[in-house]
């Protein structure tokens, strides 16, 4: 009997030791590839699996989600023989764990060396000015030819992203001075736009000036023709009227038109620029009847009014 139990007691620690070797417990973003006798058979998902115990075993333990990888600084040779040196970061992500484990030998390694020899060749067929403006586009082209290099191992290429790219110090010195001419150029450029923009509205200024004086001398040389021509009537009408007071007998009219010119005439020394003092001999009786006459003329139409 002891025997017996001895071999009874063997017997279950050796199933409960089968029963451990054949569950395994997989943890959330990850994925483990089964071989049998070396051979890959299955792929194990996160939560509780169950394998063969001895003739099963765990191969690879694949993480499954996105991976981050730091690409070093390497120096690259652009189409216009410039150098400069350049870092980036790639994300990446295992989407089939078997081909990860077993269609490509250290992964992470294929990975970083095919991302820095695709960042020599986009990079150098491109010149430096257009490296240094198309970031987004070398970041796009290196994407699509490095995702398509790793769809064979199971990885997908999730972005690439150049972190720095720094040209040698004399170069970066000369492109400050062209920086610096261009800014001249541009604003030298918009100082001569700017005088000739003041100079236009100048002109127009000038222009728009001319014509308001020649409109305003229209209208001054209209209205003083129209007062001529108002003048002139209101002349008439009273040589009319006086010539029809000297038709019925009045010889007071003839003092008005006689009394008017001596009084122009005198007017006319008075105000002269040239003019002296003057003794001229004037007759004040015949100067206060043409007055008069002017009253009597003036008495007689106010007679007529009313």
């Amino acid at each position: 009997m002891g025997g017996f139990s001895v071999f009874v007691l063997v017997l279950l620690v050796f199933a409960v030791v089968l029963v451990f070797m054949s569950v395994k417990s997989v943890p959330q973003g990850m994925e483990y590839t089964v071989e049998r006798f070396g051979k890959y058979t299955n792929t194990l998902t996160p939560g509780l699996n169950i394998i063969m115990p001895v003739i099963d075993r765990i191969g690879r333990k694949m993480i499954m989600m996105e991976q981050v990888m730091d690409v070093p600084s390497q120096e690259v040779i652009t189409k216009d023989n410039a150098m400069v040196t350049v870092d980036g970061v790639v994300f990446y992500q295992v989407m089939d764990a078997a081909k990860a484990a077993y269609e490509v030998s250290k992964l992470d390694w294929a990975i970083l060396n095919l991302v820095m020899t695709n960042i020599r060749t986009v990079m150098g067929s491109m010149d430096l000015d257009e490296l240094l403006s198309r970031r987004d586009n070398i970041n796009a082209r290196l994407l699509t030819v490095v995702d398509d290099a790793t769809t064979p191992w199971g990885i997908k290429a999730t972005r690439i992203e150049i972190k720095d790219i720094a040209p040698p110090k004399d170069l970066v010195e000369a492109m400050g001075r062209q920086m610096k001419a261009e800014r001249l150029k541009r604003a030298s450029i918009l100082e001569a736009e700017g005088l000739r923009q003041s100079e236009i509205l100048r002109a127009e200024g000038a222009q728009q000036a001319a014509i308001l004086d020649a409109e305003g001398r229209k209208e001054a040389a209209y209205r003083d023709a129209d007062a001529r021509e108002r003048l002139a009537q209101a002349e008439a009408r009273a040589t009319l009227m006086v010539s029809e007071a000297i038709s019925k007998g009045d010889i007071q009219a003839v003092n008005y038109f006689v009394a008017q010119k001596y009084i122009e005439s005198l007017k006319s020394i008075a105000s002269a620029d040239n003019s002296k003092l003057v003794f001229m001999p004037l007759e004040a009786s015949n100067v206060i009847g043409a007055l008069g006459g002017i009253t009597e003329l003036a008495k007689a139409a106010m007679t007529k009014k009313s």
